[in-house]
Formats: structure tokens, sequence, C-alpha cells
């Protein structure tokens, strides 16, 4: 579709260079989920992903700086017009971050990886917790819980001190400050809008000698949304998620290795709902409106 030079493929997204300081993320349709990725895509959602993602670069920018410079399919550069039409709306011109080593996790609810974690020792990323703890209980404030950041297998939580032995203290703390502070302040929005952000992951770089928040921010596969109505400790509310993927091989007996079985036309739709769902009530926008102006967008450059 281009002549741009392929950076990095991920299991969702596509990294193309642009220019020296700049590169093109692409958000496709694919869908993973226990770390495999599926054959069938989740129509729109990788529109999805980068609305949200724009969305949210804009109204943390007060708070925490990011890598994202525009959405326009005319700001991405000439080597890209052949692919302009493909990628318009799920496309980001981002700049060129030097990236730290580690996935930057803030939880403010003990769910997933850390509860488990928390019921084998009563620790979460080898710190102690609090006795008596319930699963999805809401922390007394959000915790920086980061990983590694793997590049085959699984992601491994750390504690802060490995966190800053791998990327230094002065900017493990300045991560730490970035993250909580972008999560308290989209948790805090979210619970307005009817929604818990239960757990978020951030990836952060320097660009420009400044440290930056890159990649997706604040989406579906970055975090965990939880319904508010449907909260309660001691369980696990459905999430605004991938859950149905989840559920639905998950009751096939998969043993969660390539290659995965397929997924029914019911699962994708209730996926892709769920997505859209996620992204209008976080906003209060529509996300047909972003459809449409980039499709006309497209339009506009074939005439």
């Amino acid at each position: 579709m281009t002549e741009l030079e392929l950076v990095h493929r991920g299991k969702v997204r596509e990294m193309y260079k642009v220019d020296a300081e700049h590169l093109l993320m692409v958000a496709s349709d694919r869908i993973s989920a226990f770390d495999v990725v599926f054959r069938e895509p989740i129509p729109d959602k990788g529109q999805v992903l980068t609305a949200m993602t724009l969305w949210w670069s804009d109204w943390l920018s007060p708070i925490a700086p990011t890598h994202v410079v525009s959405a326009d399919p005319a700001d991405f550069g000439a080597p890209a017009a052949e692919a302009r039409d493909g990628w318009a709306g799920r496309a980001l011109l981002v700049r060129r971050a030097e990236m730290l080593p580690i996935e930057c996790i803030v939880r403010g609810c003990i769910s997933g990886s850390a509860w488990k974690e928390y019921q084998t020792g009563g620790t979460m990323h080898g710190e102690p917790m609090p006795a008596g703890l319930l699963e999805s209980e809401r922390l007394p404030q959000p915790v920086f819980t980061p990983s590694t950041k793997a590049t085959t297998g699984h992601d491994v939580n750390i504690s802060f001190a490995e966190a800053a032995n791998l990327v230094g203290s002065e900017a493990a703390h300045a991560a730490q400050q970035i993250c909580v502070d972008a999560y308290s302040a989209g948790a805090a929005h979210a619970a307005e809008r009817g929604i818990i952000i239960a757990d978020t992951k951030f990836e952060l770089g320097y660009v420009d000698r400044a440290l930056v928040i890159a990649d997706e921010i604040l989406t579906p596969d970055s975090s965990r949304f939880w319904p508010k109505d449907q909260w309660q400790p001691g369980a696990a509310p459905p999430s605004l998620d991938k859950q149905p993927v989840r559920d639905a091989t998950a009751a096939t007996g998969w043993n969660k290795e390539p290659p995965p079985p397929p997924l029914s036309e019911e699962v994708i739709a209730a996926t892709r709902g769920r997505y859209i769902e996620a992204y209008e009530s976080l906003t209060g926008e529509s996300f047909a409106e972003w459809s449409e102006r980039w499709a006309c967008t497209a339009g506009a450059q074939q005439s």
C-alpha cells in the first residue's frame, strides 16, 4: 500500500518511517487475546483505537505530553499518498521517541495478574499489600506497577526498584509521576461518564529529551474499562473491551496456544459494539461521525 519503510509490526499496529523525526502509527482491525492474534478482524476496531488515542492526547495535554502530532492524512507527507485512503481515521502521525524498555502500568483496582499474585503471596508486583483485599476492590490510591516489555512471550511484572534498575532512578520516578497523574485524571473523567478504569498500560519515551506518553492512550486494548453500575468488590465485572472474545474462546477449551479457534459473527459483532460503546461513553462523541469524517476526506482526495 505504501512506499514507507516498515519499522515495526505488532499484534495490532504497524509503525512506518515518515522522516527522521516522525512515524506513522497505523491501527489495524486485528484482535489478540492471551497473546495470540485471531484470524478474524473486528470491523472498525483500528479506527476506534485511533480516535480514542487522539481524543485522550488532546484531553491530557495540560497534564502529560504525548508524541501525537496529527490524524489528518494531509499531514502524513508525500510518501504516504498511496495509503492515505485506506489509513484515513486509523493512522496517526507521531514524533519518533526513544522508548523506555518497560510497560508503565497504573492500577486503581486489584484485578488480573495483580489479583493472582496477591492471592498467592499478599503482594502486588513484589510489594506487600494490605490484608483482606477482594478481587476488583479499589486500591487506596493508584499504584504504578511496571512490567518488562517482552518481544516474545509474556511480559513479567516487576517491582518499582527493578524498573529503576532497568531505566535509572530518575526516569523511573518521572515515568511514575506522569503515568499516575494521567491515570488519575482519566479515571476521574471516566467515573463521571459511568466507567471505572480499573487499570491501564502506558508506554513512555523521550522526545527532545522530554519524557512523553507514546503508543495508544487509555484504549480498550490497553485498559480495563468496567461499567460503574455493574462493579462490586469480590467479583470480576464485565469489561468494555475484548471480553466476548476471551469468554467465547475459553468456553471451547482452547489451550491459548496458536492457532486460535474461529470467532463467530455474534462474537465479532459483540466485540465491535463494546469498543464503540467505550469510545462514545468516554468521549461523548459519535463514532459514526468520526468514521464519516475520514470517509469524506478520502473521497475529497480521490476527486
